[in-house]
């Protein structure tokens, strides 16, 4: 109601009926930063999906450990968010180095044995007091960040000039390193008060303009600082607008590839059990173009084989959003695929790993074992044909490496029984565990088109070791239903059958 105004009137009460019952005050409290990293955490570890346990060589016992090797190219710089508009700028990130060492007493020793990236890494920034000036260099306003990208959809205030970037940067090691601006604009920077760059960056001609967040434009200035020197930096981007983007770059020293691949391995094979953390970047997965191809970047491949042949106790971390080549999957006791797991990435891996939690995601998607035969996203003469139709994931004939709704735990499940869409099964693990019952429905008599079989519901459970659970798996008509000038349903018996993906079925019923 508008201030004043009467409130309106609810509805007429009917002769004889009861008033209705008083509403209660929606009350609604700030979370903590504890209970929002916390939920975070859980979350992130509820969509790990286990691949491969082998000798159930997870969970490990991290009392039982007096080193561990963490290596690979995004452990200690994880992806935590997707690229381009879903990226965000949290508070922090654990990366999953910070999370296995936090976890641990042991010795955790680190290589990222690869490189993936062919573009500056953005800096790790703790702290940085980022100004906005007007045209007169009045300061109008100033934040406080602990990144060091930075982004503006329409939030600057129009009097907007400038923006400058204030942090101090420190080198891990000793040596040459590249520091500089990212992203269209026009930069000034200084590096101990002393200018060390000015000038324009660009997109390339005809660029997408979200180029400017997944692949912007470079400039790294070299500078050598001896290990653990600080160095003072002020960055200044010029103009404002409706979309400022804009980072801060800062390359350490590089080693050579070959020198630090042996290294990784080194540090694997001198471990109790070795954790390789590979995955994507936003220079191959990322919006505003299509992959070429679903190989893991550079030379990720060879350090999983040459690491797993150093270290028969390796677990492979796979840090991407979507399905990525896995050559080596049988190969290695342990696969673990982790997404793009958020801030709290480090900490969720910690805890799935050394068994505080368990991995309960099940795969979305239907992993391929080879790029071969694969749909192509490539147009021909502006055209893209969707040729296979509905013969596409799993409702497909293709072998897959790894099957839609697949995933495994830390117990074993027996279905037992299915009797229309109600599923009985047992945990008979030893610990308590998580289930996701998924039931398809197929139709070998129909006179429709259809695929061999299709996700109609699924369910998801918690017990405990020995505890028999009955579950009715809720089913809407509208997935037996067809298209036909509008929605139809085939008469007749639908085949029914439930298990843990649609490679793994174990009990069937029917359904009408």
């Amino acid at each position: 109601a508008l201030p004043g105004a009467a409130a309106p009137p609810g509805p007429a009460a009917l002769p004889g009926a009861a008033a209705p019952p008083a509403r209660a005050p929606i009350t609604a409290r700030p979370w903590s930063d504890d209970e929002v990293a916390a939920e975070l955490r859980a979350t992130a570890a509820a969509s790990f999906v286990l691949a491969r346990n082998h000798g159930s060589l997870l969970p490990l016992q991290a009392g039982s450990l007096r080193r561990v090797a963490v290596v690979g190219p995004n452990a200690a710089v994880a992806r935590t968010l997707g690229g381009g508009s879903a990226t965000v700028f949290p508070s922090y990130t654990v990366s999953p180095l910070d999370g296995v060492r936090a976890a641990l007493r042991a010795e955790v020793t680190h290589a990222p044995g690869v490189r993936t990236a062919t573009r500056l890494p953005i800096a790790e920034i703790t702290s940085a007091d980022v100004r906005f000036l007007d045209a007169g260099g009045t300061v109008i306003s100033a934040e406080h960040r602990e990144v060091g990208e930075f982004t503006w959809l329409g939030t600057l205030d129009p009097r907007t000039a400038a923006i400058e970037v204030h942090t101090t940067l420190r080198a891990q090691r000793a040596g040459e390193h590249l520091v500089g601006p990212s992203g269209p604009g026009e930069y000034r920077l200084t590096l101990r008060n002393a200018l060390a760059f000015e000038g324009e960056l660009a997109l390339r001609p005809g660029a997408d303009v979200a180029e400017a967040l997944f692949a912007p434009p470079q400039h790294g200035v070299p500078i050598t600082l001896a290990e653990g020197e600080t160095l003072d930096v002020v960055l200044r981007r010029e103009g404002g607008g409706e979309m400022v983007t804009f980072g801060l770059a800062f390359q350490p020293p590089r080693d050579d590839e070959d020198a630090e691949l042996e290294r990784a391995v080194a540090l694997a094979r001198d471990a109790d059990v070795a954790i390789v953390v590979i995955g994507t970047t936003p220079e191959v997965e990322s919006e505003g173009f299509d992959r070429s191809t679903l190989a893991l970047p550079g030379r990720q491949d060879e350090l999983v084989r040459r690491v797993n042949a150093a270290q028969p106790r390796t677990i492979v971390v796979v840090n991407a959003g979507a399905p990525v080549l896995l050559p080596w999957l049988d190969e290695v006791p342990a696969t673990l695929l982790c997404w793009f797991p958020g801030q709290e990435a480090g900490n969720a891996l910690a805890d799935v790993i050394f068994g505080a939690a368990e991995p309960g995601g099940r795969l979305p998607t239907t992993w391929p074992a080879s790029d071969d035969g694969l749909p192509s996203v490539t147009p021909v003469s502006g055209v893209l044909e969707y040729a296979e139709g509905l013969a596409i994931g799993y409702r497909g004939t293709t072998e897959p490496l790894l099957p839609f709704g697949h995933g495994l735990g830390y117990t074993s499940w027996e279905y037992l029984a299915m009797d229309g869409a109600t599923v009985r099964l047992c945990n008979t693990g030893t610990r308590r565990g998580r289930e996701v019952i998924q039931v398809y429905a197929s139709r070998p008599d129909s006179a429709i088109d259809r695929p061999p079989r299709w996700l109609v519901g699924f369910a998801v459970i918690d017990a405990d070791a020995g505890e028999e659970i009955v579950i009715d798996i809720p089913l809407s008509p509208r997935a037996f239903q067809h298209w036909d000038e509008g929605w139809e349903t085939e008469p007749g018996e639908f085949v029914l059958q439930a298990g843990r993906s649609v490679a793994d079925l174990r009990v069937s019923s029917t359904w009408s």
